[in-house]
């Protein structure tokens, strides 16, 4: 660091300051489940006195390492997080960064804070120490009993920074932690990255071989966070699932709209369900009627949170209940306020979304829009005109709903769906009288690798197929589903439907390679018994697309697609290798566009 690099004082008034009780604030960022979104808790971040040398809090730790103050300082951002988590009455774990040195020191004495956590209100086993990467001063089996001094008042363990300096895995092996946090650095560019896979892969076997709960750090996209739950870490934390909040207390209900916006097989396989099937219909208000008839519908009914104020059709505002009702409960403010139009009381900028738009870019749009939208509602309107109002509560419902539904039908290796909602939505597809293309995917020498490998690298494989096709698929207008075995549907209205397949096939023989021992990858194959018993080889495993267009009035039916499809997937299996085939118009011959491999 610049400030350090250059000759320190024999002190440091700014962080003598801190440590004396000077200005700290604290950050609360959310922890969650991958399979879920449930959330599981909050890792505390403090910051030093804004606009100072020690805001940052590399900086500020570093300052106290070199002036040998870290156990001082820990003590008082553990102080300072236990009160600040206590006023935000947050129904969750507190996950505490500590380093080394100062959960040594506090070991000695966690008593105190015992104490102070029962008189905050906060039981023992809601905090989660997080041991930072800095080194102890001492060895191992010193910071191994000051863990187990803490763990016999109740706290629990966890990690941080897996893979990067001191958390290394004979600390894992010697503490034995609850959770372990996997640096960041292996969720950034996942997808691009095979060997960073395995890696996290391994981590995974290790965390259940030792009863350990992973969570992936740094998660900043849809795809890093799909790869993660394939591989099976349980949880996760990053900018994707929330962000550094002060008061995070609606952080689980934001989340949790935006994982059913985006969890992949889990969303609702239509493409169709749009805001219109939210929608209720609230009697609205001129704008010139008076505050006192808001009042009295608020007060004599307790479900309704919102009320439009409509002028000739077109929303101009929305009254909000608690707004409203704590304006009136103040001395006079009825008497002062009931007769003004309702007009001067209400959000003039209210959330406002047409009827015909789609769940996906509905749970996108509340789940950044902010709390005041997913609790008290939104606008649904019709070319403009008012229609109804919705809300968060209803949209987390309705995509609820839709997810039991899938899951009844849902391939149990990879979560897509399955066969009825594949018909379901050629059905839909065709109804809309809009050009579509079905791309069918199948894998090539398959059975021989499932034979010579096992059913697990087969499965690797399957999954890899998977995870290849919803990245190159656009989850606001396409579906990818999964026949059964190796095959799988993907229906697209993107645009660049081509391009994205084209870049599926290198994509996917670079990736497959990872799956075959070195030997064969070098062979471009490998031998098995054929069924007369003598010896073939085999050409590593490949992927075949055939894609099928469908004009608006080329087919009448699901079964006609399919078969047509089934037809062009025929003919991609007889090219070698990697093929993408397209069929032609006006029922041309197919052609192949592309082979690889």
């Amino acid at each position: 660091m610049s400030q350090l690099s250059q000759t320190l004082a024999p002190s440091c008034p700014e962080l003598e300051a801190v440590i004396a009780g000077g200005e700290l604030s604290v950050l609360f960022q959310p922890i969650l489940g991958l399979a879920a979104g449930k959330l599981l808790g909050y890792e505390a971040l403090v910051r030093g006195p804004r606009g100072s040398l020690l805001e940052a809090p590399l900086e500020l730790f570093a300052r106290a390492a070199h002036y040998g103050r870290l156990a001082e300082l820990d003590a008082r951002c553990r102080d300072t997080v236990f009160a600040a988590f206590a006023r935000q009455r947050l129904d969750a774990t507190l996950f505490l960064n500590m380093t080394p040195d100062g959960l040594m020191a506090w070991s000695a004495d966690a008593g105190a804070s015992v104490a102070l956590l029962r008189q905050l209100g906060l039981s023992v086993s809601r905090i989660v120490i997080e041991l930072t990467e800095f080194k102890p001063s001492t060895g191992y089996q010193e910071l191994k009993a000051a863990v187990e001094r803490l763990r016999a008042h109740g706290f629990r363990l966890a990690l941080d920074d897996m893979g990067e300096g001191f958390s290394n895995l004979r600390l894992w092996s010697e503490l034995r932690p609850e959770y372990v946090k996997l640096d960041k650095h292996f969720a950034y560019r996942l997808q691009q990255e095979p060997f960073k896979e395995q890696v996290v892969r391994s981590v995974v076997e290790l965390a259940r071989a030792s009863r350990a709960q992973l969570i992936a750090e740094g998660i900043e996209t849809l795809q890093e966070m799909r790869i993660l739950q394939q591989l099976g870490v349980s949880y996760g934390q990053g900018y994707l699932l929330g962000r550094p909040q002060s008061s995070p207390h609606h952080a689980q209900l934001e989340a949790a709209v935006m994982f059913d916006a985006h969890s992949g097989p889990a969303l609702p396989v239509s493409g169709r369900l749009t805001a219109r099937e939210l929608c209720a219909a609230i009697k609205p208000l001129a704008p010139d009627e008076p505050n006192e008839i808001a009042y009295r519908r608020f007060a004599s009914d307790p479900e309704l949170l919102t009320i439009p104020v409509v002028e000739q059709g077109e929303t101009v505002g929305i009254l909000r209940r608690h707004t409203l009702l704590e304006r009136f409960a103040r001395p006079f403010n009825r008497e002062l306020f009931g007769k003004k139009p309702c007009v001067t009381m209400a959000d003039r900028e209210p959330m406002c979304v047409d009827a015909a738009l789609d769940l996906h870019q509905l749970s996108a749009q509340v789940a950044i829009s902010g709390r005041n939208t997913l609790i008290d509602g939104f606008v649904v309107t019709d070319c403009g005109r008012y229609l109804g109002m919705a809300t968060g509560f209803d949209l987390i419902r309705k995509i609820t709903e839709l997810q039991i539904n899938e899951a009844r039908y849902a391939n149990p290796l990879t979560g897509l769906p399955g066969n009825v909602p594949i018909s379901e939505t050629l059905a839909l597809k065709l109804q809309t009288v809009r050009d579509f293309v079905v791309a069918y995917a199948d894998l090539d020498n398959f059975k021989p690798f499932n034979d010579l490998y096992g059913y697990s690298a087969g499965d690797r494989i399957i999954c890899l197929v998977a995870r290849l096709l919803l990245e190159a698929s656009d989850a606001r207008q396409d579906f990818v589903g999964h026949v059964g075995g190796d095959d799988f549907v993907v229906v697209m209205e993107s645009a660049d439907w081509h391009s994205r397949l084209q870049r599926l096939l290198p994509q996917f023989e670079r990736e497959v390679r990872h799956c075959f021992a070195e030997e064969h990858v070098l062979q471009g194959g490998y031998e098995v018994n054929s069924r007369g018993g003598d010896m073939a080889f085999m050409p590593l495993t490949s992927l075949s697309v055939g894609v099928v267009n469908c004009h608006a009035g080329r087919f009448a039916s699901h079964d006609e697609v399919a078969q047509a499809a089934a037809q062009v997937k025929k003919k991609a299996k007889q090219v070698v290798g990697n093929s993408l085939v397209v069929d032609q118009p006006l029922y041309a011959r197919p052609q192949p566009v592309e082979c690889a491999g």
